[in-house]
C-alpha cells in the first residue's frame, strides 16, 4: 500500500523509465533473480543496471537480498497495488465527469434539433 505522496511520486518516477519497466516485467516472469542474470538481455553495463535497481528499490518496487556475493532481486507487487488503488480513485472520478459531460452534450443536441 502506498503510504505517502512521496512514495507515490517515487513509484511513478521509477515506472517512467522504459528500462525499469522492462526489469519489472522480467522479474514478474522469472521470479527471484540474480542481478547478473537479470542484466543479461540489456545492452548496458552492470553498474547501469544497478543504478536502475537502486531507483526501483527506493520506490519499494523490488527487494534485494544478499547471499554472500550474490544479490537476489524480487519484485514487490504489493507496492504496485497501492499505486493502482490511487489511480482507480481518479479513474472513477473522471469516468463520472465524462458521464456528466456526455449527458450535457445529449441535452444540448436534443435542444438543437428541436429548434
Amino acid at each position: 500500500m502506498v503510504n505517502s505522496q512521496r512514495q507515490l511520486s517515487n513509484i511513478f518516477s521509477a515506472l517512467a523509465d522504459p528500462t525499469r519497466r522492462r526489469i519489472l516485467e522480467r522479474l514478474s516472469r522469472l521470479g527471484q533473480c540474480r542481478v547478473t542474470a537479470l542484466a543479461k538481455p540489456f545492452r548496458m553495463s552492470l553498474p547501469a543496471i544497478s543504478r536502475h535497481l537502486r531507483v526501483l528499490e527506493e520506490a519499494k518496487l523490488v527487494h534485494r537480498q544478499k547471499k554472500g556475493r550474490e544479490h537476489l532481486i524480487t519484485a514487490e507487487p504489493e507496492t504496485l497495488k497501492g499505486a493502482q488503488q490511487w489511480i482507480a480513485q481518479y479513474v472513477t472520478y473522471w469516468e463520472s465527469r465524462f458521464d456528466a459531460m456526455d449527458e450535457i452534450l445529449k441535452r444540448q443536441t436534443r435542444k438543437g434539433s428541436k429548434s
